[in-house]
């Protein structure tokens, strides 16, 4: 049951951003200390409950009342530790996208690049030479300067997590950070990577740092070179986290990019969830395959949902794509598909076993499953118009949103990063969700990613991103994009709102 502060007669309805869920009446009981029935909620006024915009940054040790408001939802700030060439910013990257992708804005701040920025062109290993009075303080400029964003960001900015990507090799460098998070009101995370393996450290030196902007003028050879020159100028000053010595602090020791961890004082839901995240991810060479199913006959009729078999084109689709991927010969495939009987009818016909995932199904349009557009403009006009204006978030009736159907998919990204090779033969509103996980596209732009029946997205992760290869594989189908139309008012006329509706039968 769903209220407005405002009274019973709001025309906004559920959509009223200040309403309140009085079906959570356990959560509502616990905050306002009363018994949860009905009858005590309909006595009580529901407030909203907002955080300020902006926290303050203090200055010095925060006041002790001050510090305990902030235990629970206070912003984090995340870290790195380790040598050059351990994988830091690899997995900076990748967690600032997948806290980023659930919901929770976070950004990273590379002390590297803002060296880069102030010191335009790099000379040589000599610059980080422990006896370079010029270097450290150049270094120390930037680390600073890097900090100072990070309270920009989390204190004035609303930002919920800063990854603070640098060496910070020694305990005296860390214990300043601390000190720093302590006095803005930050909850402080370490994540520290650490590498034994020479083949690992020879293989992220040739993936990542002769790439680097500071070798674009030298040979592989030479590049390499004066890395590992820069490495040995962080040795033997370098400490790291320790079980004894740093046992107050919170934090994740990474050995070989996940060939084993050491987790220490996991203080909330978010250094839990980085946690998990960091155990599954892996640095094997791996492609991951993303199709449609075939076209549906509720797809040739302009309608959206239901579970529907495939057409003859989309039978066609079948086989075209069992063979493209018999002619790629994948080594250990696995195939996965939704409960859905059009990915099931794709999926048989590659002649292999597969797994199927309800959590893969397609979005639940609600009221509107089996629909045209043309029909829901005619019977849900607010509808139509309320979910052009914010297709992400909009919820239909009965049914889900997209930023729903990421959280359902959570589980799926999490076993996507454990596994080497996978196709997915999925939807389209899940496939734009995953899409936008490995392309690291923003909440705005998530729905209207282009996913056309009958191509095969391949997915390959390198360094610092992921290639992608669009595969057609010439059999035709109906188009089933969108685009956001111009006019989204809701008083629009039908004309407008149906303006980018893809024809159909």
């Amino acid at each position: 049951m769903w209220r407005c502060r405002r009274g019973g007669g709001c025309p906004q309805g559920r959509h009223c951003r200040d309403i309140t869920n009085l079906s959570s009446l356990g959560f509502l009981g616990l905050y306002h200390g009363f018994q949860a029935t009905d009858a005590a909620v309909e006595k009580q006024t529901c407030c909203r409950i907002t955080l300020p915009r902006k926290r303050r940054a203090y200055q010095g040790t925060p006041p002790a009342d001050q510090v305990l408001l902030c235990m629970t939802n206070c912003p984090t700030l995340i870290v790195m530790v380790g040598l050059p060439a351990r994988g830091k910013t690899y997995i900076s990257k990748k967690l600032t996208r997948y806290l980023n992708w659930i919901g929770v804005p976070t950004k990273e701040f590379n002390v590297g690049q803002y060296r880069r920025d102030l010191v335009k062109k790099y000379k040589s290993f000599e610059f980080f030479l422990p006896d370079n009075e010029e270097g450290l303080k150049i270094r120390k400029r930037c680390a600073l300067a890097a900090l100072n964003d990070v309270r920009q960001y989390l204190s004035e900015e609303n930002g919920h997590v800063a990854v603070f990507d640098a060496t910070n090799t020694t305990r005296e460098r860390r214990e300043t950070i601390y000190k720093f998070g302590e006095e803005n009101g930050y909850k402080t995370f370490f994540v520290e990577s650490v590498c034994v393996d020479p083949e690992v450290i020879a293989a992220n030196i040739v993936q990542v740092k002769l790439g680097s902007p500071d070798y674009v003028d030298c040979s592989n050879d030479e590049a390499t070179e004066d890395f590992m020159k820069r490495i040995e100028c962080y040795k033997n000053s370098y400490e790291t986290l320790d079980e004894t010595l740093d046992k107050d602090l919170s934090y994740i020791k990474i050995m070989d990019v996940g060939r084993s961890y050491l987790v220490n004082r996991v203080m909330d839901h978010i250094q839990s969830r980085i946690v998990y995240y960091l155990m599954n991810i892996h640095v094997t060479p791996r492609s991951i395959y993303l199709c449609r199913h075939g076209e549906s006959e509720l797809n040739l009729k302009g309608r959206i949902g239901g579970d529907p078999g495939l057409s003859v084109r989309g039978k066609e689709f079948a086989k075209s794509l069992a063979q493209f991927i018999n002619e790629q010969n994948i080594k250990d495939l696995k195939v996965w598909t939704s409960q859905m009987k059009r990915t099931i009818q794709t999926a048989e016909a590659l002649g292999v076993p597969y797994e199927q995932w309800k959590v893969l199904n397609e979005i639940d349009a609600g009221v509107c499953e089996e629909m045209t557009y043309e029909e829901i403009q005619e019977n849900y006009p607010l509808e139509f118009a309320l979910r052009d204006q914010d297709k992400y978030r909009y919820r239909y009736p009965k049914g889900e949103s997209y930023e729903d159907l990421v959280q359902r998919l959570e589980p799926v990204i999490m076993e996507l990063e454990r596994q080497e090779n996978v196709l997915v033969i999925c939807h389209q509103a899940v496939m734009r969700c995953l899409l936008a996980y490995f392309l690291d596209k923003p909440a705005e732009q998530l729905p209207y990613l282009k996913c056309p029946l009958h191509t095969v997205l391949k997915l390959t992760p390198v360094a610092y991103g992921c290639k992608v290869e669009s595969i057609f594989l010439n059999v035709e189908a109906v188009n089933t994009h969108r685009d956001k139309p111009e006019n989204v008012d809701i008083s629009r006329p039908p004309e407008d709102a149906l303006v980018t509706v893809p024809a159909h039968q």
